[in-house]
């Protein structure tokens, strides 16, 4: 699943990241990387553990975790931790596969979903272009600050080399309770139809009522507890 998801922050939560990013500690970003990932990374991140930092992290978790397209697509049981990240100057992130496991408070978090949140106004900026592979070839995005891209953590990837300006952006992982892609698929395509349906059809229509019992049956069948 390669998705890409407008307006994901508020106006309210973009303006108040962009305005905190200023009073942030900022390290290099290979500390927090793993494997292979650690000599392809340049960039910055920020610490998020603290101060204005955590109220950072938690206003953008609050935005992300609500959304409804995200919420149908991944099936989040659990998100990591965010990281921001800060590339300029040429800075870039080599192409790489994200950690299968990463460690959260509860343990290890499986990773089945990445997403990258875009901060900064793409005009503002040129390159750091999120470069997926896929089987149908490259998938090449550069959206508006706001937007979202949701990808398999095991694709792999890269951030094109930032020639001018900064790029910001969050990134996250996301452990789902439909572990298998293809079954999250379909469970995404039905929730397409029947918001479809949905604006046709009365709400008491025997064809809701039945595609409520199959995607209520394919949870049951598929979900963990």
């Amino acid at each position: 699943m390669y998705l890409t998801l407008a307006n994901v922050l508020s106006l309210d939560t973009l303006a108040s990241v962009l305005a905190a990013t200023g009073t942030l500690t900022w390290q290099p970003g290979e500390l927090t990387a793993g494997g292979r990932a650690r000599a392809v990374k340049h960039n910055l991140q920020a610490d998020l553990r603290s101060g204005a930092g955590e109220a950072l992290h938690a206003a953008l978790l609050d935005d992300i975790s609500v959304h409804a397209v995200l919420g149908a697509a991944a099936r989040p049981r659990r998100f990591s931790r965010l990281l921001l990240s800060r590339t300029e100057d040429g800075g870039h992130y080599g192409r790489h596969v994200d950690n299968a496991l990463m460690p959260v408070p509860a343990g290890r978090l499986r990773t089945d979903l990445s997403f990258t949140l875009f901060l900064s106004d793409p005009a503002s900026y040129d390159g750091g272009e999120l470069v997926i592979d896929t089987p149908a070839g490259d998938y090449t995005a550069k959206p508006d600050a706001g937007d979202l891209v949701l990808y398999p953590s095991g694709a792999i990837h890269e951030v094109r080399p930032v020639t001018r300006g900064i790029r910001l952006a969050c990134v996250g992982w996301i452990e789902s309770s439909i572990r298998d892609s293809a079954a999250r698929d379909i469970l995404f395509d039905l929730e397409n139809l029947k918001i479809s349906l949905v604006a046709r059809l009365p709400s008491d229509a025997p064809e809701l009522l039945a595609l409520d019992k199959s995607i209520g049956a394919l949870l049951r069948r598929w979900a963990d507890a």
